[in-house]
């Protein structure tokens, strides 16, 4: 490898320490408390301590080293990686017939639990680094959750100007903070060096022996250590698989493990410390300078699952599972640096709602853990269908694979199901909630689009009547937005009968949002030239791409057709959507889609069409 390969390399490794670990780096500072002081907690006795290191260690190599970073990794759509992606790969549109509509709903549905996980964790990492003033004296207690919610309410309000700047210092903040977790084991090993021999699976093995139920009810704090892996396989596209590898097993994997043996050599010798062993194996000198580290790490974890919403939502717009909503960049030289303020603010009130509603992280620890226990679940499934269709695996080799690690994650999500009445129940409920705006708006559009396209002509018999008829044609160029590549638009029929004129060039424009991340400049535009001055036009764009109608348009001018933006008129329809108890939706979910619909951003804004020339003609049309 070349100097400079190697310096990219080091930087792409940089950059994954802070975005893609940076949720599963923060688990140190709850995840082992919980399992000795949290609601479901264990006596802090030597074979207890000894069984849940045995169960965090073999949780970190399971799921996120063999099932995530071995297995997982390989099913990406052209380098993108998370649950939407993998959904298309496993699923391709053209295949989502019968059955498999149910495995599609399964996955939308892991995508809609991922809103819950992106709502808890912020606000759970955050008050627990915050805590740690309590461990340095209780004067601070009474404003623990004021100071968080103040750091939450800035961190959202500050998604608004972008985080391109502040990106280049999450990589050198987590490394420290990374440093700091192997710094701070250490120190506690030196207590109690026979915590190495937690690697032994026997002890973990023998802690179900031991305590039965409510070491089995202990998995669901155990599974906080691995929270954060579905982010980690989402932000893969931006960094790429390699040096996300690298990256766990060099520094990030021995640093977790390093910590939690501290931790475990800590409660050998104090079992006291079982209220906060990670503050607790800090120097009292170093607790005020801890505080603001973790805090810092809480920020940069909860950045990284804000901006993972931000791509989910813009995935499940250019697929169809959601309605347009306004996206802003923030970045003129990264494409990923967006802003959705619907989004962002939704994410805030949940999360300082869940700070003032559960006051401390180790109440909101006890909700945390279904929804991304679920979602594991659901990616394993998917991953079968995907291994199938893109590897040809044999339903054998698939089988028993993902039949192992459903075993694991079902026996983590049984144990996090306790959780329920104590909170679990939210995300359950958000994930509910944001499936059913998704599968809604995804049936709704295909309703809609056979209904208009019943009341359209093919191409040939409209072409046929206008050379019959010969209406009037004015200068200029119209361009009309059509949904449908095979029939005529209804706004061009519109236009005609109530305007009884055309332009001397007509160019029916549509665009397709393919199963892949992006769509190469030699695949992004298809024209047609057809009769009578008509031109049908058709743009590709991938699922991580925004649609740019006048940037298209220019790219059309290399196979004969340009474009004068003083001389073209764009053409829109806007439905009003009617509902009605006609067979295709229940009522509710028409009324929730016509909804939606209303509240959509403008397709002007959405394909960045030059407002200025542009005209809409509405319709009505019922359910």
């Amino acid at each position: 490898m070349s100097t400079a390969g190697g310096r990219y390399q080091l930087g792409l490794m940089l950059g994954a320490v802070g975005v893609v670990y940076g949720d599963i780096g923060t688990s140190p500072l709850y995840a082992l408390r919980e399992c000795f002081h949290g609601i479901y907690a264990i006596e802090p006795t030597r074979a207890n301590i000894f069984g849940v290191l045995s169960l965090i260690f073999w949780s970190l190599v399971i799921i996120v080293s063999v099932k995530y970073l071995i297995f997982v990794m390989r099913a990406n759509n052209n380098g993108e990686g998370g649950i939407l992606a993998l959904l298309a790969l496993a699923f391709p549109e053209r295949a989502a017939a019968g059955r498999k509509l149910w495995w599609i709903a399964l996955g939308v549905f892991g995508a809609g639990l991922l809103y819950g996980d992106g709502m808890i964790t912020p606000a759970i990492t955050t008050l627990s680094a915050i805590e740690g003033l309590e461990v340095a004296t209780k004067l601070f207690k009474p404003y623990i959750v004021p100071i968080t919610v103040g750091v939450i309410i800035g961190l959202f309000s500050f998604q608004r100007i972008g985080t391109g700047r502040v990106g280049l210092m999450f990589g050198p903040v987590m490394l420290i903070w990374f440093l700091t977790l192997a710094a701070l084991g250490i120190k506690g090993i030196i207590l109690a060096p026979e915590v190495f021999t937690a690697f032994n699976p026997a002890y973990g093995i023998e802690f179900f022996v031991h305590n039965g139920w409510r070491g089995f009810v202990v998995l669901g704090a155990v599974f906080l250590v691995v929270t954060g892996t579905e982010a980690l396989y989402a932000d893969m596209g931006h960094f790429g698989i390699r040096p996300i590898r690298r990256v766990w097993f060099m520094m990030v994997l021995p640093a977790l493990f390093l910590n939690y043996l501290g931790q475990g050599a800590l409660l050998l010798n104090n079992p006291m410390a079982a209220e906060n062993p990670f503050y607790r194996l800090a120097p009292e000198w170093a607790i005020y300078p801890l505080v603001v580290l973790a805090t810092m790490a809480a920020v940069i974890a909860s950045q990284a699952l804000i901006s993972g919403a931000y791509s989910l939502t813009m995935q499940a717009i250019q697929l169809g599972y959601f309605p347009r909503l306004i996206i802003s960049h923030t970045s003129h030289a990264e494409r990923g640096q967006i802003y959705m303020p619907q989004v962002n603010w939704m994410l805030m009130l949940a999360c300082v709602g869940l700070v003032l509603g559960f006051q401390s992280s180790s109440n909101l620890a006890a909700a945390y853990g279904i929804a991304v226990s679920l979602t594991m679940a659901i990616t394993t499934v998917l991953f079968y269908f995907a291994a199938r269709r893109l590897w040809a695996w044999s339903i054998w080799r698939a089988g028993l694979g993902c039949a192992f690690f459903l075993s694991v994650e079902l026996a983590f999500l049984g144990a996090n199901m306790v959780k329920i009445g104590h909170g679990g129940w939210f995300p359950i409920v958000v994930g509910i909630g944001v499936f059913t705006l998704m599968s809604t708006w995804k049936t709704g559009r295909r309703i809609l689009r056979e209904k208009l396209a019943a009341g359209s002509l093919p191409y040939n018999l409209f072409l046929e009547d206008v050379r019959k008829h010969s209406p009037q044609r004015v200068s200029g160029t119209a361009v009309f937005m059509a949904g449908n590549p095979e029939g005529v638009p209804l706004a061009l029929l519109h236009n005609l009968k109530h305007n009884k004129v055309l332009h001397q060039r007509v160019v029916i424009l549509t665009i397709l949002t393919r199963e892949i991340p992006s769509v190469t400049n030699a695949e992004r535009v298809k024209v047609e030239r057809l009769q009578e001055g008509f031109y049908r036009v058709i743009g590709y764009y991938g699922f991580m791409e925004e649609p740019n109608v006048p940037e298209l348009l220019r790219r059309c001018e290399a196979d004969g057709l340009s474009f004068r933006e003083e001389e073209t008129t764009f053409f829109l329809s806007r439905e009003t959507i009617i509902p009605t108890k006609r067979p295709g939706m229940a009522l509710w979910r028409e009324r929730l889609f016509a909804t939606m619909s209303r509240n959509a951003q403008h397709a002007t804004s959405f394909f960045r069409l030059p407002a200025n020339r542009v005209v809409e003609l509405g319709m009505q049309v019922e359910l």
